[in-house]
């Protein structure tokens, strides 16, 4: 599955959360990652990130599809993250 996680958390988890999701996604830009996952990882990945947040005060939203096909990516100004286009 491609998934795509972006996340909006307080600035003190903001690492904490970064360097978790990029253990299994590619970093795009400002909390945005997205990658090509198995269900176990991604359920591996949902569990550490529970870990790291706390749920009254943090965001994090998973996009998952179940294929790329159909998907585009345009890109506008300043690319950030990674150097592979996966969309």
């Amino acid at each position: 599955m491609f998934v795509i996680m972006v996340y909006d958390v307080n600035q003190s988890r903001v690492t904490k959360v970064l360097n978790t999701a990029r253990k299994y996604l590619n970093w795009v830009q400002n909390s945005v990652l997205e990658g090509e996952l198995t269900d176990a990882k991604y359920e591996k990945l949902k569990a550490e990130v529970t870990k790291k947040i706390k749920p009254e005060e943090d965001s994090v939203i998973f996009y998952i599809l179940r294929t790329t096909r159909y998907t585009e990516r345009e890109i506008m100004g300043v690319k950030k993250g990674g150097h592979q286009t996966i969309i």
